[in-house]
């Protein structure tokens, strides 16, 4: 059986998968085709407005405040809803994509909220698309477990879903299509796909076992793209007949555009905010992106150097804190991306160290909790909170009024310490080349050189390269970064990768060499490694029919 089905007017392209009829159900598909005309409209004049706005920027414009929204960050009358049941204590999440494995060992790990990730750490794939909505809906059920090819097993070990982490779905962005279901021969959008389904089937299950349909919104840009979130829930609520306001969403703050409107975009969601949070790579990354022509006050040394402690990264997180508690939402952490090596010893205590300390300046600055990519990292970062919080479920009453609203600070990087060296772009050629193969072959969460890397890594890793060749960068010993250079640089790290049979290197090369080494620069690096490995499926069904 191959694909090309049409239900309640929506078209489904790839072969079947095993179980898909259970998500895309006649009844779901009629739900999410009502979502995609009721907004997808509006869901395209907003992606024009981005590359307006992109524009701007280049040209010189700096984002700042805006006049027009002034009334809503002066009136301190208004806050977001009260916090839902679930999200009180948030002190420590842990994140990851939505296999069966990583679903167990997140909700396994003694973390209080579970990001269960469709977007960064996760390939769209059909297999992960569908696979990520049955593997959620079999928590619930009671029903997931999981045998590695060694033969070890993994189960859940709460009684009930309130003695497990809290989960909280992170659909795909609003720039990303979902090219396997159409709608008049139109692909749907990769964001109302994720949430529609996962609403439409776990909503009222979530509000019986004593949760509720809480979702992450990446990569918001304005506060606009927040509204169409929050008409969506209105329109889905409304639909299945939900109360109004038992959605909760926390907001990434990982757009440089959207840290200039955190209040507005609390306000667009107040009924439905969850918070927001410090999405610290996407946020390095959409700077370089915006800013990458704009010349040397716009460079950034290598990212290792790039940390939380830098001028405008403490800016944007002390403000972001300040924001939230001023209207009463949690503020939530960033990433603690190591993953230990329990072969090394003193590699492991340095690094844990490290996040320690991250952990602490974040519990000091007011933060609520924060984020881990791996089980053995709870135990440091609940630690770290606790000695913060004691019995407090969150410090939210922490109101940080010493933090004053600073627009220009958000985008001054002259007080950055670090430099460019050769190392530094060896090693975003390297992590970049290495995560896009991964994500060809359907893994988006790759450890490297034990960090955890995923989209927003290896964005930060081809922008740099794209912005150190274009502003005339040099590395710290006054050799020029030039295209033959990286080129040649890239050559070199390409002959030491550890290749096998059915890998996507030589893929991952051309996909790197698009978005790093040409003029134009494509917004997202996923869209051109999406299409490729759409182009892969149609030539395998081609062969197969």
């Amino acid at each position: 059986m191959h694909g090309n089905i049409t239900i309640n007017g929506i078209t489904i392209t790839p072969p079947p998968i095993r179980h898909q009829e259970r998500v895309l159900t006649a009844e779901a598909l009629a739900f999410i085709g009502k979502l995609h005309q009721q907004f997808e409209a509006r869901r395209q004049e907003l992606m024009k407005r981005r590359h307006t706005v992109r524009a701007k920027i280049a040209n010189g414009q700096n984002p700042r405040f805006l006049e027009e929204t002034r009334s809503i960050r002066e009136d301190n009358s208004w806050k977001v809803a009260p916090l839902a049941p679930g999200l009180e204590d948030r002190r420590v999440e842990i994140t990851g994509p939505t296999d069966r494995k990583m679903t167990i060992n997140a909700l396994n790990s003694g973390a209080k909220v579970w990001l269960a990730d469709m977007e960064d750490s996760s390939t769209p794939n059909w297999k992960n698309v569908i696979n990520g909505q049955l593997n959620l809906r079999a928590v619930l059920d009671r029903e997931i477990d999981f045998t590695s090819p060694e033969g070890k097993e993994y189960k859940l070990t709460g009684e009930t879903l309130t003695d497990l982490p809290t989960i909280v779905v992170r659909p795909r962005g609003w720039h990303l299509p979902e090219k396997h279901l159409l709608i008049d021969g139109t692909p749907m959008s990769g964001a109302i796909v994720d949430f529609g389904l996962y609403f439409y089937h776990n909503a009222k299950r979530l509000i019986e076992l004593g949760r509720g349909p809480y979702f992450y919104l990446p990569k918001t840009e304005n506060h606009l793209e927040a509204r169409l979130w929050n008409d969506m829930f209105v329109f889905a609520q409304d639909e299945l007949g939900i109360p109004q306001g038992t959605i909760r969403a926390t907001v990434l703050i990982e757009t440089i555009t959207a840290a200039f409107e955190m209040e507005e975009i609390l306000y667009e969601l107040r009924d439905h905010s969850a918070g927001l949070n410090a999405g610290r790579w996407d946020y390095i990354f959409s700077i370089i992106k915006n800013f990458r022509s704009r010349g040397s006050q716009f460079l950034l040394p290598d990212r290792s150097s790039v940390t939380m402690t830098a001028p405008f990264m403490r800016a944007y997180t002390e403000q972001l804190v300040r924001a939230c508690h001023r209207r009463g939402a949690s503020a939530i952490g960033g990433m603690a991306a190591f993953i230990p090596n329990r072969r090394d010893e003193d590699v492991n205590n340095t690094a844990l160290e490290k996040v320690r300390g991250d952990k602490t300046r974040e519990a000091n600055d007011g933060f609520d909790g924060s984020w881990v990519a791996h089980p053995d990292l709870v135990p440091v970062a609940m630690e770290v909170f606790n000695a913060t919080l004691g019995e407090k479920p969150n410090q939210i009453d922490r109101l940080r009024e010493d933090v004053q609203p600073d627009d220009a600070a958000l985008i001054d990087l002259s007080g950055t310490e670090g430099s460019i060296t050769e190392a530094g772009l060896r090693l975003n050629i390297e992590v970049a080349i290495r995560y896009i193969e991964s994500w060809l072959r359907g893994n988006g969460a790759v450890a490297i050189h034990n960090l955890m890397e995923d989209a927003a890594t290896a964005e930060i890793s081809r922008s740099q390269v794209w912005q150190w060749i274009h502003q005339a960068a040099k590395t710290e010993d006054g050799t020029p970064i030039t295209r033959t250079r990286v080129e040649n640089l890239l050559t070199e790290e390409f002959s030491k990768l550890p290749r096998f049979d059915g890998d996507r290197f030589e893929d991952a090369r051309d996909i790197f060499e698009a978005s790093a080494l040409r003029e134009d620069f494509p917004t997202f690096l996923t869209i051109p490694a999406y299409n490729r490995f759409l182009c892969d499926q149609e030539q395998t069904e081609l062969i197969s029919a």
